[in-house]
C-alpha cells in the first residue's frame, strides 16, 4: 500500500527526508509546600531519513535452536512463498504476530470522523524480512534441518519442504563456558570455539574468542557484500554475572577483564564486545545482564546500538497491559502470582537455580513503573510494592506450548477485593520469533534516522541504547540514570509518534473535536 504525506514540515531530497519537529513537553518541580510546578517547555528538532533500507545479515547467536531454526524457516517460507497443509487445511505464509508486518497505524480521519488506518510498513520505507540474510553461532553442530526437527515447532509438512534449503549447513562454532549455562547443556556443546589441543573447552582465551567472532562478522558482511549486520543472542539464558568494581564496571575495566580471562566475562557479554568493536548493533534476547556497565560505556564510546533485555512475548506482555489497565483504572493491585511451565530447550535451561533466577529478575520488574505512576494506590501508609511470585516449571511433554497462568488480586473500594485469573498457552517460539524479525527491522530503521537542534549544524545519532525497542523486550535497558518504561501502550505510543513525525503528521491523540465540538 502507498501512502502520500502532504506536510509543510517536511522536504525530500537525495532520497532524504528532512523533517521539522517541535517537541513540547513540561518540566516538573515539587516545592516546599508539596505541591507541583510545572512548566511547558518546547525544542526544535530537525530529522534525517534515509529513505533506502540496507542490504542486511542478521547473525544470531543460537542459530540451531527452536527459534533461530523457527526465524529461519519463516524467512524461507515468505520468500519463497511455500504453502503447506495441517490438519486445519492449508496454510499460506505470513508474519503473523509482527508489529512491522502485520500492524497497522491510525493514519488519521476521513471526512466523516471514521479512523483511517494504514500498514506499518507503509509509512516510511523499512526492511523486508524477506531481503534478510541469515547465519549465526551454536554450541551445537547438527545441521539446520535436523535441528528444525529437534525443536519440533514448524508443522512436518512445512519443515519437508523447508529440508532441501537447510541440509547440509550448519551453525559457526560458538562460544561455551560452562559455568554460565546449565550443566544439562553439555551434551549439546560439540560445536564449540574456545577448544584447547586436547578437545576440552578452554575459558582462558577470551580475547582470543572477541577476536574470533569479530573476524566471523567481518567474513560474513564481505561475503555477503553487506551494509548493516545486527548480531542477535537468542541462545541459552546464562546466569547473572557479578557486577564487580575494576572488572566489568567500565569499558576499560571490561576490556582488561577480557584478556585476563576474568571467570565473571559470560559469553554473550563476549559477543556484545565483539559486536561493538565492529560498530554492528547487538541485542540481547535472554535475560541475563550482557549488558553490564562496562559494556554499556564501550557502546557509548563507539556509538553503537544495542538493545535489550529478554524476548517480551505473551505472559509478560499481557501483565504489562493488565496491570496498567487495573491502575489505571483506580484499582490496586496487591500480588500476582505467575506460573508457567514449558518442554523446550529453554525450558530444560531454565530448571537450574542460576539460569532461572535470571528469568525470574526480568519478568519481576515489568511493573514496578506502573505501580510508580500512582501514589494514591501506592505510598508508605498502604505500600510500595506488589506481592509477585514467579514459578517456571520444565515439562517435557508439552514441548514448545508453553502454559502459563496468572492470579491477579486487587484491593476495590471500602475493603472489597478483585481477582482475576488467566490460563494462557502459546507456542512459545511462534510468539518469539516475530519479535526477532521486528527487532531486526526497527534497529535497522532506527539506524537511517539522525537529528540536529535546530541552532546546530551537526547531525547526531540516537543514543547507543535503543530504548524504542521496549516493546518487545520484558526487561527494557534503559539510558543510565533514567527509569525504565514498562507499559506497554507507552511503548508502542513512542514508536507510533516517531514515525509520524518524521513524515510530519501531528502527534496522535484521541481528542475527536470532529465529533466532541458544536
Amino acid at each position: 500500500m502507498s501512502v502520500q504525506f502532504k506536510s509543510t514540515k517536511t522536504n525530500q531530497k537525495d532520497n532524504q527526508l528532512f523533517t521539522q519537529f517541535t517537541y513540547e513537553n513540561s518540566i516538573v518541580e515539587k516545592n516546599e509546600i508539596g505541591t507541583y510546578d510545572v512548566t511547558p517547555t518546547s525544542i526544535d528538532y530537525e530529522f534525517r531519513t534515509s529513505l533506502k533500507p540496507k542490504k542486511t545479515g542478521l547473525l544470531l547467536v543460537g542459530l540451531g535452536g527452536n527459534n533461530g531454526t523457527t526465524l529461519l524457516g519463516s524467512v524461507l517460507t515468505n520468500k519463497h512463498q511455500i504453502s503447506f497443509e495441517n490438519k486445519e487445511g492449508v496454510v499460506k505464509p505470513n508474519y503473523f504476530g509482527s508489529v512491522t508486518q502485520s500492524s497497522t497505524i491510525k493514519l488519521g480521519v476521513d471526512k466523516e470522523g471514521n479512523d483511517v488506518y494504514s500498514p506499518f510498513n507503509s509509512i516510511l520505507p523499512m526492511l523486508n524480512p524477506n531481503d534478510l540474510i541469515v547465519d549465526g553461532w551454536d554450541i551445537s553442530n547438527l545441521e539446520l534441518d535436523a535441528a528444525m526437527k529437534r525443536a519440533q515447532v514448524l508443522d512436518v509438512d512445512l519443515q519437508k519442504q523447508l529440508a532441501p534449503f537447510l541440509k547440509g549447513i550448519k551453525p559457526k562454532p560458538s562460544v561455551y563456558y560452562p559455568d554460565f549455562i546449565a550443566l544439562n547443556q553439555k551434551e549439546r556443546a560439540n560445536n564449540v570455539v574456545n577448544v584447547d589441543s586436547a578437545k576440552e573447552v578452554d575459558t582462558n582465551r577470551k580475547w582470543q574468542d572477541v577476536e574470533t567472532i569479530r573476524s566471523d562478522i567481518q567474513n560474513f558482511k564481505k561475503q555477503h557484500n553487506l551494509e548493516q549486520v545486527i548480531v542477535l543472542w537468542t541462545a541459552n539464558t546464562e546466569r547473572y554475572s557479578d557486577i564487580i568494581d575494576g572488572v566489568n564496571d567500565t569499558s576499560e575495566n571490561l576490556l582488561k577483564s577480557i584478556q585476563e580471562n576474568h571467570p565473571e566475562v559470560s559469553p554473550s557479554t563476549v559477543f556484545a564486545v565483539a559486536s561493538i568493536l565492529e560498530g554492528v548493533p547487538y541485542i540481547n534476547g535472554s535475560p541475563q545482564n550482557t549488558f553490564v556497565p562496562g559494556v554499556i560505556e564501550l557502546a557509548e564510546k563507539n556509538q553503537t546500538f544495542i538493545g535489550g533485555d529478554d524476548f517480551k512475548s505473551g505472559q509478560t506482555k499481557i501483565k504489562s497491559v493488565l496491570a496498567q489497565f487495573l491502575v489505571d483504572a483506580g484499582i490496586r493491585p496487591i500480588s500476582i502470582a505467575s506460573y508457567n511451565h514449558l518442554g523446550n530447550n529453554d525450558g530444560y535451561n531454565l530448571s537450574s537455580p542460576k539460569q532461572f533466577k535470571s528469568k525470574e529478575i526480568s519478568k519481576r520488574g515489568v511493573v514496578d513503573d506502573i505501580i510508580e505512576s500512582n501514589q494514591i494506590l501506592y505510598n508508605e501508609e498502604l505500600g510500595k510494592k506488589i506481592d509477585h511470585c514467579i514459578v517456571i516449571k520444565y515439562l517435557q511433554a508439552v514441548k514448545d506450548s508453553k502454559v502459563a497462568m496468572d492470579e491477579y488480586y486487587s484491593e476495590l473500594m471500602l475493603g472489597g477485593h478483585n481477582k482475576i485469573s488467566i490460563h494462557n498457552v502459546c507456542e512459545d517460539s511462534l510468539l518469539a520469533t516475530p519479535l526477532i524479525i521486528d527487532l531486526v527491522v526497527m534497529t535497522e530503521f532506527l539506524s537511517r534516522v539522525s537529528y540536529k537542534k535546530d541552532n546546530s549544524n551537526e547531525y547526531h545519532n540516537f543514543y547507543s541504547v535503543l530504548t524504542l525497542l521496549s516493546y518487545w523486550l520484558k526487561a527494557p535497558l534503559t539510558k543510565p540514570g533514567y527509569k525504565v518504561i514498562n507499559g506497554l501502550n507507552k511503548q508502542r505510543l513512542a514508536i507510533e509518534n516517531l514515525l509520524r513525525l518524521l513524515v510530519g503528521l501531528p502527534i496522535n491523540n484521541e481528542l475527536r473535536f470532529e465529533e466532541r465540538l458544536v
